[in-house]
Order: structure tokens, then sequence, then C-alpha cells
């Protein structure tokens, strides 16, 4: 059975930090790109951060740069978002994915909830 799954997220106050894993399970992880999402309330799903299958940035987007960090770590089938300096416009649902590329399935994670509020 195919398995991402999000954990980490939570309340925290502006300028706090945060590190959400995804661990994937069912497939063969390391052939993945992977990437974070998020959705803001009320907004459309973005592309937050994307690395390739050996941990290399693709995209970031403009509004994180700077204050996110990204890990992979193949052997555990892991990938971290390390967030920093967060602000309240970072309040979403964050979701990792992995993107087959067209060659192989695509698979989501459920999602954790991020909080930034004081």
């Amino acid at each position: 059975q195919v398995q991402l799954v999000e954990s980490g997220g939570g309340l925290v106050q502006p300028g706090g930090s945060l590190r959400l894993s995804c661990v994937g399970s069912g497939f063969t992880f390391r052939r993945y790109a992977i990437g974070w999402y998020r959705q803001c309330p009320g907004k459309e799903r973005e592309l937050v951060v994307e690395v390739t299958n050996s941990g290399d940035i693709t995209k970031i987007a403009d509004s994180v740069m700077g204050r996110f960090t990204i890990l992979r770590d193949n052997a555990q089938n892991t990938i971290f978002l390390q967030m920093k300096s967060l602000k309240p416009d970072d309040t979403a649902v964050y979701y990792c994915k992995a993107d087959g590329q067209s060659s192989l399935p695509d698979y989501w994670g459920q999602g954790t909830q991020v909080t930034v509020s004081s």
C-alpha cells in the first residue's frame, strides 16, 4: 500500500520555527522527485519547494526563499521541510507529493496543518 505521511505541523507564533516530515512507503521513494505544497484558506494549492530524487532543489517559491530549507534522506524514505521566521501568511495545510514526472504515478500525502498566530 502506497503511503506518504506528513507530520510535524502545529501552532507556532510568528517568527517561530517548525520542521515537517514526510515519510514514503509502498513505492520506490528514491526514484521520485518530491515536492512540498501548501494550501492556504480560500486559495489554490501552491508549490513551496521541490527537489530531485537526489535532493537538489529545482523549484522554490519566492515567498519562502531564505526561510525554508529542505533535506532529503533516501535511506529513511523521508523528506524534511525546515521552516523558520514563520509568518501568518505561512498558515496552510502542507502536503508532500511524490512526483512521477509523467513516467511514474504521482502520490500525495494527507497533509499537516501549520498555523502561525500569536
